[in-house]
């Protein structure tokens, strides 16, 4: 459940999809259902999951998310993702 802008640094609490950046994150999951970033032991591959983090207007113009293996989701200046695409 979203409660708060994705971004550390922020306290903007989550009221309304409409305001903001929703994004949809696919992230590598445990076999009892936490977070993991390592391989589910019976079936010897990550399990994949949906988690939703959201942005509020003031943070959504100026970074993104992105999931980093072994950190999970973290936030990263729009910026730098914009020159990493090119």
């Amino acid at each position: 459940m979203l409660s708060k802008c994705a971004n550390p640094g922020c306290c903007a609490p989550f009221l309304y999809l409409h305001r903001g950046q929703l994004f949809r994150v696919e992230v590598e999951k445990a076999a009892e259902g936490g977070p993991s970033f390592g391989a589910d032991p019976e079936l010897k591959r990550p399990s994949r999951g949906t988690e939703y983090f959201w942005l509020c207007d003031d943070c959504a113009p100026l970074m993104t998310l992105r999931f980093k293996r072994g950190s999970g989701v973290i936030t990263e200046p729009l910026a730098k993702a914009k020159a990493a695409a090119l």
